[in-house]
């Protein structure tokens, strides 16, 4: 059994490395100061306002090249190459908390760093855990827009306010974000780097949810290996809003003006985000897959098969709610021994928000994600209208082919549910399915099977208000 331990894991170290490389660029960005800048510096009561009227460099740092490789819902799953089921082997992807290594910008699956100037270099080390506060969080989603995030501000805030094209990696056909023109003559130097992050951050974002979008329509990272299983999955666009609110934070702080800064600084935002949001051991989160097993997601099915996944989450748009498992599905466990102690406190689901609004400019009329479709996706797109994509997509459709996807798989699911009559799933009524609309409130708890918890505890004044949904 070891030595086919030994091969299987010798396969899976083969498909990372192609999934993702080492991540070894340095950057950093040499911010001049303007001519206000200087003249303000050298008057007997320097204006700090004026002062920090900066020149970037156009394009400082290029888009990340891929995403991490990294996670489909559920641990110590099955594992099956085509038809072929890998015996002996099961992919676990839990982590603790203090097994999460140092971050890396645009980090390959190799890619060692430190998380302190005196610490030894470690790798991420991504994985799943479970927040109290934050449900599932998947570390490489919240680390892959945070990279987003970074970058595109350094796209934007050189060029605010002035027409210009932003070229992101390929998925199911050619990508860019289109900025057109607008007045920031009235706005300060602070206000530019606020609006420049405030847009980056929504917009790295919207790299996410076309990724959700990609994954179910056929996209894949390895030829080999379908990521259909992990479109729209429980935990993704939550984690990516929890990236993208951390690196704002850390764009507000103005602590990413190199890689190696912004890569100590991301560490220590990481832990603290997630010490803030109350999470649990590797066994805790082991033992909440357990009790939700047959119900949000099924053991007995090999990745990458798309009904591993059984619960999804197709609600795009600027407000993301957590799933948490009820502590009634827990009392019902098995597991409910490594699990009483958590509900023992009651706590509320932290929500997130974004800003699509700043200083009177929205940011949907000015920057819009544009995506073509690749023949060889077209087919994918049957269930949807064409003139949602035939001719290109921007991320103003996102929620309606979302809507469309939902209906498609419900169709699917409930053939699945039927052939397998000891999954405990229930699926809501296709009428009373949510119309994805970007004013909708939040999915109810009901709808979404969760559980509500009740307030408890202060909140951490920093990460308090880096999470709050109206910040």
């Amino acid at each position: 059994m070891k030595i086919v331990n030994i091969l299987v894991g010798l396969l899976f170290l083969g498909l990372t490395m192609t999934l993702g490389g080492c991540s070894s660029n340095e950057w950093q960005v040499r911010a001049l100061p303007s001519d206000i800048a200087v003249s303000a510096a050298l008057d007997d009561i320097p204006d700090n306002a004026l002062i920090r009227d900066i020149i970037l460099p156009d394009a400082a740092l290029s888009m990340p090249a891929s995403v991490r490789p990294c996670c489909a819902f559920g641990f110590d799953q099955k594992v099956a190459m085509g038809l072929l089921p890998i015996p002996f082997y099961r992919h676990a992807n839990t982590v603790e908390l203090e097994d999460i290594g140092a971050h890396a910008f645009d980090a390959g699956t190799f890619s060692y760093e430190k998380s302190s100037p005196d610490s030894g270099k470690s790798m991420e080390n991504n994985g799943m855990l479970y927040t109290r506060k934050g449900g599932f969080i998947d570390l490489a989603h919240v680390r892959d827009t945070a990279d987003n995030a970074i970058a595109l501000f350094y796209q934007i805030l050189p060029k605010l306010g002035q027409a210009h094209s932003i070229k992101l990696p390929l998925e199911i056909g050619q990508r860019s974000i289109e900025m057109t023109a607008f007045d920031v003559s009235e706005l300060s130097a602070d206000d530019r780097w606020e609006l420049a992050a405030a847009m980056a951050a929504r917009l790295a974002f919207s790299m996410a949810e076309a990724h959700e979008i990609s994954q179910w329509h056929g996209y894949r990272s390895f030829a080999l290996w379908t990521e259909a299983v992990s479109a729209y999955s429980v935990e993704d666009l939550y984690s990516n809003m929890l990236g993208a609110k951390i690196a704002l934070a850390i764009l507000t702080n103005n602590l990413a003006m190199t890689k190696k800064q912004y890569d100590y600084h991301m560490t220590g935002w990481l832990a603290a985000t997630l010490t803030w949001l109350e999470p649990l051991s590797k066994e805790q989160t082991n033992a909440l897959f357990r009790a939700i097993d047959a119900d949000w997601w099924d053991s007995n099915e090999p990745l990458p098969n798309k009904f591993v996944l059984l619960k999804r989450h197709y609600k795009l748009g600027n407000k993301q709610s957590p799933h948490l498992v009820s502590k009634e599905q827990a009392q019902a466990s098995s597991e409910w021994d490594k699990l009483a102690s958590i509900y023992e406190e009651p706590t509320s689901p932290q929500n997130l928000s974004l800003a699509v609004e700043l200083f009177g400019i929205n940011f949907d009329e000015v920057a819009v994600q544009h995506i073509s479709v690749d023949k060889k996706f077209a087919g994918s797109f049957s269930h949807v209208p064409e003139e949602l994509w035939l001719d290109g997509i921007t991320h103003l459709q996102f929620v309606d082919i979302a809507k469309y996807d939902e209906r498609e798989d419900y169709v699917l699911l409930e053939q699945h549910l039927a052939d397998n009559p000891h999954l405990t799933h229930q699926q809501v009524l296709l009428a009373d399915l949510p119309d994805n609309s970007e004013d909708d409130e939040l999915q109810t708890a009901e709808l979404l099977g969760e559980s509500a918890m009740l307030d408890s505890g202060m909140k951490q004044p920093a990460i308090g208000a880096l999470l709050n949904e109206n910040n």
